[in-house]
């Protein structure tokens, strides 16, 4: 009887020996909660244990370091793992790392730290990444203005833009709302933290916003923006030193022709757009396509996200990891970019070929990077004014929401140079 028993024992310990690695796959078939696998996958990186990110093999999966308690902390959460020997996971490292695969291991380091840019008084529920994130259980700071001011970005290796507009025209809701005890409301505020700031105008205080984000980007910063936060923040920088406000925004007329003084230069991602004079129209340039989409139904509105070499081009290959290459567009203030006025030196990640729009994009600002993504809610078409919010507990695997967690696990990457 101690024989047998004993030779239980030794078995039950040789097997667990092989099993020293946990697979999280992210593939279709096999993945029952992808978002809260970003969250497992950040929470064993903030326990200083690295991870690597399988891009290409099985929809971008990870490969963690076995533990009871990572099990358990996968089962708590409802993610699916699988449960790997030495011997198999050596097996797909090598399988991975074949010349004649698409495919790369990369090493995430540790969990990086993520600041939101929003207003204090903005539910989590009013942005898409909020929403994500606190699905995700990955945890986030709420930075705003005199945050942005006074130099705290550098605390962070991750922000993320709120739907914003750095212009100074209230997001352009004037045709619409102007009467509303909302936008009477907002506007006041935004009037009273300028002054107390030391602006005299809302639009000179959020280009100073604007201004210290960049430079937060420049000096090494991860940037993520969606809806009217990436084209406000560029056509911001274009307009520095220049009035482009009617005077219900800012109590004076604009500058004459203030088109031709518009500086391509200075922006991240758009060159040679116009801006829409007109204050009543929901719009603030000709980099949106919201307005362009008559030949996009609903029901025909997806975009593609692009095939990059993840052993040469790691970086854009970790943004467009999915369960699938098509995914359901969505709109917002602004839902897509004109490809036409984005600077060659910026890669279109998704497109939605139909229209000759991109929806996703990527680009490098001095030592750091950012990431524009059009829409407001990738599950929630055409979000209005009053919606109500997104349950992602009834989109678990959303392949648009899955876009925006790459991002946030993409500064906790080793660096690699970039070949192209």
């Amino acid at each position: 009887m101690n024989r047998i028993l004993l030779l239980f024992v030794v078995s039950l310990i040789s097997h667990l020996g092989f099993a020293s690695s946990i697979l999280i796959p992210m593939d279709a078939e096999n993945q029952k909660n992808h978002l809260k696998a970003y969250g497992i996958t950040y929470w064993v990186l903030s326990k200083q244990q690295k991870v690597q990110w399988l891009l290409n093999f099985r929809g971008g999966s990870f490969l963690l370091p076995d533990g009871e308690v990572i099990r358990k902390e996968c089962q708590i959460r409802g993610v699916s793992f699988e449960i790997l020997s030495d011997d198999q996971s050596n097996s797909i490292l090598d399988e991975i790392s074949s010349p004649s695969k698409n495919q790369d291991a990369v090493i995430l380091e540790k969990a990086p730290k993520i600041a939101v840019y929003s207003p204090k008084e903005n539910q989590p529920w009013d942005d898409a990444v909020t929403m994500a994130l606190t699905y995700a259980e990955i945890p986030y700071v709420t930075v705003y203005d005199e945050d942005v001011l006074e130099d705290k970005l550098a605390l962070y290796d991750w922000l993320h833009l709120h739907h914003e507009d750095f212009t100074g025209q209230y997001g352009k809701f004037y045709g619409a709302y102007r009467a509303t005890p909302w936008y009477i409301e907002g506007k006041k505020e935004a009037e009273k933290l300028a002054r107390k700031l030391g602006y005299d105008k809302v639009s000179d205080e959020k280009l100073a916003v604007a201004l210290k984000i960049r430079n937060y980007v420049i000096g090494g910063g991860f940037m993520f923006a969606m809806c009217s936060a990436t084209d406000s923040f560029d056509i911001a920088l274009a307009a520095d030193g220049v009035d482009i406000c009617e005077p219900m925004f800012d109590g004076d007329s604009s500058d004459p022709n203030y088109q031709a003084s518009l500086d391509f230069d200075k922006t991240f991602a758009f060159t040679d757009f116009t801006l829409e004079r007109s204050p009543v129209k929901y719009e603030f340039s000709t980099i949106d396509m919201t307005s362009k989409r008559g030949n996009v139904p609903k029901e025909q509105d997806y975009f593609s996200l692009m095939d990059f070499s993840a052993k040469w081009d790691a970086v854009p290959t970790m943004l467009c990891q999915n369960h699938t290459s098509l995914v359901k567009g969505f709109m917002g203030q602004t839902t897509a970019f004109n490809r036409s006025e984005i600077k060659p030196t910026v890669l279109v990640l998704g497109e939605n070929k139909l229209n000759g729009e991109a929806r996703y994009i990527h680009g490098i600002k001095g030592k750091g990077f950012f990431t524009f993504y059009g829409g407001h809610d990738p599950e929630d078409y055409q979000h209005r004014v009053g919606d109500p919010k997104t349950e992602l507990e009834l989109h678990p695997t959303s392949p648009g929401y899955r876009l925006i967690l790459n991002n946030v696990l993409f500064p906790a990457a080793r660096k690699k140079k970039q070949k192209t």
